[in-house]
């Protein structure tokens, strides 16, 4: 058998650059790049590889691993999932930094492979520069931190090692049941050893996603669970998404009469103007979708984990007698709430639940009215986006509305934790499929800038539009000097309300009193900060103001950051439903005993019906 050498980080970057999926009927490469920041656990070997190597597989430099470990998963988000990126870091705290990308890609079921520098396998020069030190446990590095939020971890101390680790790492990668973070910890002497390879570590692989089909027995039970119910919902989550079911999402409900409710991963794979698509569900869900899924008699879950957000902390989907029929390709989430598994491909399982219910349709007048309450919480929303009268601060709808207004169809709006998502969820109107990209699943504070990065390189034709408060942006803002140095022309609605103003009110809703969470709104030049960066930065007085700036964003060269102030104490307040966040059972504070006494109520409530 003839072998080819190569040190251990050439042969897995060859390996790399022979992974092939199909886009649009043509063959792409799966990996579109590395993001690396290098150190003394990846420059001289795995940096190698890589210069080598940088025709077919880019290496990207950014100025944060959390960050760059963010723009890989959006990327990976922005594809469907049928292609990804790798990150690579150093041994120590740049190995660490990766943890909050990797537990944010294991939570939303994204595929990112992480490939952190690691100690020496000879153990010879310990303890090298940043390496973690367990007096009673040799085997444990900084890289141990990864494994519970690695749906694959391994640590390669062996050069044969890689043959297999790899292989298992693409496994999981492309595994829509099991998808998530590989991590591939890379010792770093193993990385610089020469190895005979087999040939088959460097066979060109051509990844067409799985579509498995449902159960025939699971099937017919869920056709007769729908085809007794006369008031059905479906709840859109996720996995509608990557599987790209959203035309046979379509089918199903107009074929059915049956209404439609989305999860904030399952938003825009129905048309926001639908007439069956009732917007958001949940804690921050419609007025439509949530009265509907407490009346509903049939829960169809297609590709949602049914997170507390989407079943308002199990006490939304509460009517007497109802079932759900989860359909999910990972069996764990498919049986949640004692749901019926119906455990395949979501388009596949639309397809032929289609099928086997015929001319099946929900009672008439269930159908009729879910439009009718669609209708009338459009007519509500409308209030809560249109311009502010007079001088007031807007509140984050109304500066929605305003970017709503100035958008286009093709647009991509990112965003990520705060208040705004839930303004956003109940309140976006997305045009086309992947033109609502959140990331709700972890909530994390810093993913917008760097996310909106990889959503960029994703789709360099369509605009993307950042939205963020100046929290999240002071947390985590790096990546605008990268966008600038790439040319990834974004456009950053940044909202100042003076610091966490979402938790404040969700602090003073709880009795407590304002603490810790707000600073003077302008305190921070966030203009300057921008400019420094390299991007364009303005500061606009008000929704009109913004509307113009969003159109000369538009037509800039680069990156464009436009600074808004804002009312951290408005919010949308029609839709939306309870949220289990506990309350103090003791205080000296007689506000908080009475938010305790509300919420124990509340509680009770849920577990008694």
């Amino acid at each position: 058998m003839t072998a080819t050498r190569l040190t251990v980080a050439q042969a897995l970057v060859r390996a790399m650059t022979c992974q092939w999926t199909e886009v649009g009927g043509s063959p792409r490469r799966l990996f579109a790049g590395v993001w690396a920041i290098f150190g003394h656990g990846n420059v001289a070997a795995l940096g190698e590889a890589l210069y080598a190597a940088r025709e077919d597989l880019p290496t990207l430099r950014a100025h944060n691993e959390q960050a760059m470990g963010h723009a890989a998963i959006a990327y990976a988000k922005a594809s469907q999932r049928r292609r990804m990126m790798a990150c690579t870091t150093s041994i120590g705290p740049g190995a660490t930094n990766l943890v909050t990308a990797a537990a944010l890609a294991h939570v939303n079921r994204l595929p990112v492979l992480l490939l952190p520098g690691d100690v020496f396998a000879s153990r010879i020069p310990d303890p090298v520069l940043q390496q973690i030190e367990d007096f009673g446990d040799g085997l444990v590095t900084a890289n141990d931190c990864l494994r519970p939020v690695s749906r694959y971890f391994d640590r390669i101390t062996r050069p044969e090692q890689l043959v297999p680790a790899f292989q298992r790492a693409m496994q999981v990668l492309m595994d829509p049941a099991g998808c998530g973070p590989a991590t591939l910890a890379l010792c770093q002497d193993v990385q610089a050893e020469a190895h005979d390879w087999p040939q088959s570590l460097f066979e060109e692989r051509m990844w067409i996603p799985r579509r498995p089909p449902p159960d025939p027995r699971e099937l017919a039970q869920a056709i007769a669970v729908l085809r007794a119910a006369r008031r059905p919902l479906v709840v859109c989550g996720g996995g509608v998404v990557y599987s790209e079911a959203g035309a046979a999402l379509r089918a199903f409900c107009e074929r059915h009469g049956v209404p439609c409710a989305e999860t904030q991963a399952g938003k825009s794979a129905l048309p926001a103007g639908h007439a069956l698509n009732l917007g958001g569900i949940g804690v921050t869900g419609t007025a439509a979708a949530n009265t509907l899924a407490g009346e509903a008699d049939a829960i169809l879950a297609a590709g949602t984990r049914l997170s507390d957000f989407t079943t308002g902390s199990a006490a939304l989907l509460q009517a007497s007698g109802r079932r759900i029929v989860g359909l999910n390709v990972q069996p764990f989430d498919a049986g949640k709430y004692q749901a019926l598994p119906l455990v395949a491909d979501a388009r596949e399982g639309l397809t032929r639940l289609s099928e086997g219910l015929g001319d099946w349709r929900a009672a008439p007048a269930w159908t009729g009215r879910a439009e009718s309450l669609r209708a009338e919480w459009l007519r509500a929303a409308a209030a809560f986006t249109a311009a502010p009268a007079g001088s007031t601060l807007p509140s984050d709808a109304q500066v929605i509305g305003a970017v709503q207004r100035a958008a286009q169809a093709s647009d991509i709006v990112v965003c990520a934790a705060g208040g705004l998502p839930g303004e956003l969820h109940r309140h976006w109107q997305a045009g086309e499929p992947g033109g609502y990209h959140l990331e709700y699943g972890y909530s994390c504070m810093g993913y917008e800038i760097a996310g909106a990065l990889g959503v960029k390189l994703a789709h360099p034709g369509r605009e993307v539009i950042v939205m963020v408060g100046d929290g999240s942006y002071l947390m985590l803002n790096s990546e605008i000097a990268t966008s600038v140095r790439l040319g990834a022309r974004l456009t950053i609605v940044l909202l100042d309300n003076g610091g966490f103003g979402c938790i404040e009110r969700l602090q003073r809703s709880t009795g407590n009193a304002s603490f810790n969470n707000l600073r003077a709104p302008g305190s921070v030049d966030l203009v300057a900060h921008a400019h420094s960066l390299g991007a364009l930065a303005s500061r606009v007085q008000d929704t009109a103001g913004l509307e113009s700036a969003l159109a000369a964003a538009r037509r800039a060269d680069r990156t464009t950051v436009i600074l808004i102030e804002t009312d951290p104490a408005a919010s949308t307040t029609a839709g939306g439903c309870w949220w289990d966040v506990p309350v103090a059972e003791v205080s000296g504070r007689a506000e908080v005993e009475a938010a305790r006494a509300a919420y124990a109520a509340a509680v009770r409530r849920r577990d008694e019906e």
